[in-house]
């Protein structure tokens, strides 16, 4: 397994920006940014098929999040921009290091390794 941190979560007013970070100990084929809010299960918001450079968002998210990786830190971020009082949550890191196509989906059952999570509160 692949040991993940993340990072970048705060506090921001609605309207504002947050950039996390994920730093991954070593190459995975998958990476994906899921996220808790209190009293709701875990959901998927975005995710990067790293060789194919494919990736896929949430609806919720579409337009205003975008994800990439910094290959040379091994690094995968989710910038979050206008973000709503909704996006409020534990936003976790996955990844996966075994390919099984082109692309990625937001199913937790296709990562193997997760990260501790960073909070994210937008709010007035």
């Amino acid at each position: 397994q692949l040991q993940l941190v993340e990072s970048g979560g705060g506090l921001v007013q609605p309207g504002g920006s947050l950039r996390l970070s994920c730093a991954a100990s070593g190459d995975s084929a998958k990476i994906g940014w899921f996220r808790q809010a209190p009293g709701k299960e875990r959901e998927g918001v975005s995710c990067l098929s790293v060789r194919a450079g494919r990736t896929n968002y949430a609806d919720s998210v579409k337009g205003r999040f975008t994800i990439s990786r910094d290959n040379a830190k091994n690094t995968v971020y989710l910038q979050m921009n206008n973000l709503e009082p909704e996006d409020t949550a534990l936003y976790y890191c996955a990844a996966r290091r075994t390919s099984y196509g082109s692309a990625c989906y937001l199913v937790e059952a296709n990562y193997d390794s997760w990260g501790q999570g960073t909070q994210v509160t937008v709010s007035s």
